[in-house]
């Protein structure tokens, strides 16, 4: 087994010596009395050859969308073009503090303008760039609601989600202290019927994703904002599946009164890894009023931020937002324009229903409609389940789908190629994928091949090791 980073270290060995500093000394104790830690850190202390070595051969067993096909289902990890990263990685861009923005004007104005495409694409009337992930974005976008139900008098409670939604929409809506309201699906969309007997004067909002999860668009949509209108409530649109939509259909002319975009998904930026995120929020004119300050915005020529809103949320994130993922997501507009980001959705739709038919002969579509960017594929019918066929993907050097999501199909795979992938690498695919249900032998223990080898799910949710001594013990 490959020595980890503490065992190559040696006492006192360095890979870089810090000059010697002419600033006299100062007690740590005066600065900080005793309310310090005394102990000594258990810090490797190794060579800049050990370092380098180490997190290059931590680097070769990480998977990344430049390297392998990765149809992580609804987290839409599409190629990211290199010249997004260039922009972003510009001296007039990169080295700006935040303290002195408002005397450079480029950054502003590549905020400013980033807003006003969002708006575009999604039929909104304005947007704040803060929230710094989508999650943050959907309790951001609650915080609205329910400041414009508490300005207008109303004790609204209650946020009704359907039960193919992410689940980060029940947990925001929580966190905000709404109760959450479930209502079923039928073939896959919500269930028009029962939405009427859930909706009440207690209903703040609906939220809702579409396409959904299952990869269907809601064709009731416009059934459902009248429902939801007519008793009082709001309507929320979850942007995670922007991506089957921009540039063809907006939020806006559904009847979303306020939605997040993910723009590290939709907007080809870094994604993954708990970061970097980027969950702007779009209202129409009647949640503007509260939109978290300050306020990007432009007068006389001059971009400005507009700290006067009395009626605001507040701050939900430092400064202004991730501005560096924001800059990446401008590239990516800009280099597109209107008609390539209609020409990317429509191919996105085109990969998922090729992809959907190539695989519809060993695995169940629980839905037969047109697909739209993804699908949701089951195995239960196969000696496979959804997670053994993902653990085998692992040695194909393929990422494994999205597994056991949503809830309501059985040994689900949700599978999103995005618009990036040619026909070959798809088809690649589904013939792997038809080995894999082949050799059940092989697959059922599988992965073979990776670096750590078949885990046990159960025993490492409910025995994390986080430690380094933890993994001493359990070596």
């Amino acid at each position: 087994m490959r020595k980890l980073i503490w065992d190559r270290g040696q006492k006192d060995r360095r890979g870089y010596r810090i000059a010697k500093s002419q600033t006299p000394a100062v007690s740590i104790e005066k600065l900080l009395g005793d309310d310090y830690s005394k102990d000594s850190l258990d810090l490797p202390e190794v060579s800049e050859l050990d370092v380098v070595r180490h997190f290059t051969f931590l680097a070769h067993h990480n998977f990344s969308v430049d390297s392998n096909f990765y149809p992580l289902g609804s987290c839409t990890m599409k190629y990211n073009p290199k010249i997004n990263d260039v922009a972003s990685n510009m001296a007039g861009f990169r080295d700006v503090h935040p303290l002195a923005i408002e005397a450079l004007q480029g950054s502003l104005e590549v905020m400013y303008q980033t807003q006003e495409y969002l708006c575009k694409i999604s039929g909104m009337d304005a947007v704040t760039l803060q929230p710094l992930a989508g999650a943050h974005g959907e309790l951001t976008g609650l915080m609205l609601i329910q400041a414009y139900h508490r300005d207008h008098g109303e004790n609204r409670d209650e946020v009704i989600i359907p039960d193919s939604a992410h689940g980060t929409n029940p947990a925001s809506a929580a966190m905000c202290g709404y109760k959450v309201v479930e209502v079923k699906s039928k073939d896959g969309m919500v269930d028009v019927k029962e939405l009427r007997k859930k909706v009440s004067n207690k209903t703040a909002a609906l939220m809702l994703t579409n396409p959904n999860t299952l990869g269907l668009f809601e064709k009731d949509i416009c059934e459902i904002e009248k429902i939801v209108h007519d008793a009082g409530g709001l309507i929320y649109y979850d942007g995670a599946n922007l991506n089957a939509l921009m540039g063809i259909a907006t939020p806006g002319d559904m009847g979303f009164d306020v939605m997040h975009f993910n723009l590290h998904k939709t907007f080809s930026t870094p994604h993954g890894g708990g970061g970097p995120g980027s969950g702007p929020v779009g209202v129409k004119k009647i949640l503007e009023p509260y939109l978290p300050k300050p306020v990007i915005v432009k007068k006389e020529h001059k971009v400005l931020l507009d700290y006067d809103r009395d009626r605001s949320i507040g701050k939900v994130a430092s400064f202004y937002g991730n501005f560096g993922v924001v800059l990446r997501a401008f590239v990516y507009m800009t280099v597109l324009g209107k008609k390539g980001l209609e020409d990317a959705s429509q191919m996105a739709v085109l990969n998922a229903n090729y992809l959907k038919v190539l695989l519809e002969d060993v695995l169940d579509i629980p839905y037969s409609q047109g697909a739209m960017h993804e699908f949701v594929a089951s195995s239960h019918h196969q000696e496979l389940t959804a997670l053994e066929i993902a653990k085998a993907l692992l040695d194909y050097g393929y990422h494994a789908p999205t597994v056991y999501f949503p809830l309501i199909v059985s040994e689900a795979l949700m599978i999103e190629p995005t618009e990036t992938e040619s026909p070959e690498t798809l088809e690649e695919f589904a013939k792997t994928l038809k080995e894999i249900l082949k050799n059940l032998e092989t697959s059922k223990n599988a992965p073979h091949m990776m670096f750590i080898k078949r885990t046990d799910e159960v025993k490492a949710a409910r025995h994390p090791i986080l430690t380094r001594a933890q993994m001493l013990e359990n070596k």
